[in-house]
């Protein structure tokens, strides 16, 4: 099974959020992961409407978590972001197996998806961005490349 590339970038933005206090910019997390803007705010409209973030206007406006990255489970957001879980063509709801009734690959298929998900209920975003996770270290040498340079011998 292959998750979406909007469900993929769907929890980096979350994962970014959540390494960050405040609201972030749309801007700062394109530039963080290489993308595109309009692909990140397609992306960035999903999790919004689906509650994971919540957006300010104004000039300090961007942003963030809408409840706590310990309250956001991984498997709700792939949930909310897939639109579908067809591992096989019996999946689909146009599905033309004389079989799919009676099939025991079927079953299997869907045990399986169900395991996937049940797993993935077992993380939330905190825990993929807690302090032992590359993202924090990343966020945190980004900022620093962006303070101002101060030369220590004059000082």
């Amino acid at each position: 099974m292959q998750l979406t590339k909007q469900t993929n970038y769907a929890l980096r933005i979350l994962m970014y959020c959540a390494a960050h206090d405040g609201p972030v910019r749309l801007s700062e997390v394109a530039a963080f992961y290489g993308l595109s803007q309009p692909f990140l705010h397609k992306v960035l409209q999903s999790t919004r409407k689906t509650g994971f973030v919540i957006t300010m206007r104004g000039r300090t406006g961007g942003f963030k978590l809408a409840r706590p990255a310990e309250d956001i489970t991984v498997g709700a957001v792939v949930r909310s972001v897939e639109d579908r879980f067809e591992m096989a063509e019996c999946f689909r709801d146009d599905a033309s197996c004389p079989l799919e009734q009676s099939c025991g690959l079927n079953g299997a298929f869907r045990e399986a998806l169900n395991a996937f998900l049940s797993v993935l209920d077992g993380y939330t975003i905190a825990d993929i961005t807690d302090e032992r996770t590359n993202i924090n270290v990343l966020t945190t040498l980004e900022a620093m490349t962006r303070l101002p340079f101060r030369d220590v011998e004059a000082a």
